[in-house]
């Protein structure tokens, strides 16, 4: 009987223990968890095989959301409401309840990226697995419980918003219509796909006034007569490929960051899992804030802004690829110039100009330096997981230069292209600083 007593004491202060909460334990925790769940994210984007503009959408949203859970013990930041176009006011903690912001910010997190991807089953157990480390730091039931609930209205309440910015709208637009004018885009090999998101500038951008408030001049004039400014810049890219230079080649491959690349092997056509260029960069930038030791609030106002830069980015691209509907270098090199030519990358399923990894690595590039620092040495591994070693830059410029010029070494893009895509791409994100401030 006294043994039986015993055993119910230990079971008592047992339970009684695991209702506290251990403060210590969570706040390690909880340091900065945003960087892993950006990785999770990344593989679950890349299985799902998104195009690159759909790929900078979901880090945007749940990024954003997993910034603005965290803002009730952070008054020194604000909120992105009335900064972003019609997000309104977030819901408000009850001030009689606890709560751990960073709990709430991961489950903001999560709520919008299970609507944003298709395979959402793979984040609700990664949400699992989180809840089970978090039962093995001693987290009492109560504070979770409002955690997880302040968590959930957060990300509802930027699903909401989400819902209404034209991207369930964007396909009954109609699809992309071949035209046969002299210089335009038509689908290339080896696949002859379809136009990607040609109605991508219909969606509602985060800080942009217009779609096209940072539209790049036009490109070359199109001419087919050898000697003429536009022969020479598609010769310029024929020789990239028959004759690079060294590193060349290792550069284009890469900065490939084509999450759309087939793969025909007999009858079958798959995809190879790739990164996105927003996935890419966004890389560098959680990298960076995990380098540095960035709190969460930190961290999430990087990771938002970055995103916000590479989603705007993209839109502000794209209104200008289909407005002017460039030809690819290779459609051009092959009618003209080399009839077997092929470039070193797959060209992508879009008009050519401008460059869109030049525009938003610009656009990143000009968040990560005007809130990290210029001059700002790292190393990125991005591309780790690919086979590929790591690279190091001298700063985010030249990692976005590099990103930028390894479209002509790949053989899918003009120099013009590239050199006004750079441009385009830092006034987006300069305004992006600018509005957020």
């Amino acid at each position: 009987m006294k043994r039986i007593a015993q055993l119910l004491m230990v079971i008592v202060f047992v339970s009684s223990c695991r209702q506290k909460t251990n403060h210590t334990a969570i706040e390690q925790f909880c340091k900065n968890q945003l960087p892993q769940w950006n990785q999770k994210l990344t593989y679950v984007v890349m299985t799902d095989i998104f195009t690159p503009p759909v790929c900078s959408r979901i880090y945007a949203y749940t990024n954003i959301a997993a910034y603005e859970a965290l803002l009730p013990e952070n008054p020194g930041y604000k909120s992105y409401a009335g900064k972003l176009f019609d997000l309104q006011s977030l819901p408000i903690p009850d001030k009689n309840k606890k709560y751990c912001y960073p709990i709430s910010s991961i489950i903001a997190f999560t709520t919008v990226a299970q609507k944003l991807v298709f395979n959402g089953d793979a984040i609700k157990e990664k949400e699992k697995e989180y809840f089970k480390q978090l039962d093995s730091v001693g987290i009492s039931k109560e504070l979770l419980d409002s955690s997880v609930s302040y968590g959930r209205a957060v990300g509802q309440h930027i699903l909401a918003w989400a819902s209404k910015d034209g991207y369930l709208q964007r396909t009954s637009y109609g699809g992309y219509i071949v035209s046969k004018q002299p210089g335009r885009w038509i689908p290339t090999p080896p696949d002859y796909m379809d136009a990607v998101e040609n109605n991508w500038c219909k969606i509602r951008p985060l800080v942009l006034d217009t779609v096209s408030q940072f539209r790049p001049t036009a490109p070359i004039k199109y001419d087919t007569a050898k000697g003429s400014a536009f022969y020479n810049e598609a010769y310029q890219v024929y020789e990239a490929i028959v004759k690079p230079n060294g590193g060349d080649s290792a550069t284009a491959w890469y900065w490939d960051d084509n999450p759309n690349t087939s793969v025909t092997d007999g009858h079958i056509t798959y995809f190879l899992q790739k990164n996105s260029p927003a996935g890419h960069w966004m890389h560098i930038a959680y990298s960076v804030a995990a380098k540095e030791k960035y709190d969460a609030i930190k961290t999430a106002a990087l990771l938002s802004k970055t995103a916000i830069a590479l989603y705007d980015g993209f839109i502000s691209c794209w209104d200008a690829k289909y407005m002017y509907n460039y030809i690819r270098p290779e459609t051009f090199i092959n009618q003209y110039i080399n009839k077997d030519w092929l470039p070193l990358i797959q060209t992508p399923p879009f008009p050519e100009y401008p460059s869109g990894h030049s525009v938003v690595s610009s656009s990143a590039a000009t968040i990560l330096t005007q809130m990290v620092g210029d001059n700002y040495v790292f190393t990125d591994s991005a591309e780790v997981p690919f086979g590929r070693p790591i690279r190091h830059f001298n700063s985010f410029y030249d990692a976005a230069d590099q990103a930028a010029i390894s479209r002509l070494y790949g053989g899918i893009h003009f120099i013009t292209a590239i050199t006004n895509g750079k441009a385009e791409g830092r006034k987006v994100g300069n305004f992006v600083m600018q509005k957020l401030k």
